[in-house]
């Protein structure tokens, strides 16, 4: 099993910074790529940024040049680092690992229990 803790979320007002994390745990035997997804009450849940292993990186319009995904490999940890908030990025923050696991060698995707982030004055 895999386990995934995610922390950083908050209350910021708009323009401000906050850093999300998440690290995993467990039986991994290798991670194909790591994201992350929000989801805004009454609105379906969206890829904001995502990084494979080989660095390669995808944003949203919405977040380009504001929003930065990171990853360390060491700590099987992906981070994203959100500047200039508005808040219509107000959202359940979920990170997202597709992975193989050590077990059976099986393809599986895991979701951190999510942290809410509040963008409002």
């Amino acid at each position: 099993q895999v386990q995934l803790v995610e922390s950083g979320g908050g209350l910021v007002q708009p323009g401000g910074s906050l850093r999300l994390s998440c690290e995993a745990s467990g039986s991994i035997f290798s991670i194909l790529a790591m994201g992350w997804y929000r989801q805004a009450p009454g609105k379906e849940r969206e890829l904001v940024a995502d990084i494979t292993n080989d660095d390669r990186t995808n944003y949203a319009d919405s977040v380009k040049s504001r929003f930065t995904i990171s990853k360390n490999n060491a700590k099987n940890a992906v981070y994203l680092q959100m500047n200039s908030l508005k808040p219509e990025d107000t959202a359940v923050y979920y990170c997202n690992y597709r992975l193989i696991a050590t077990a059976k060698l099986n393809f599986e995707i895991y979701w951190g229990q999510g942290t809410q982030v509040t963008v409002s004055s």
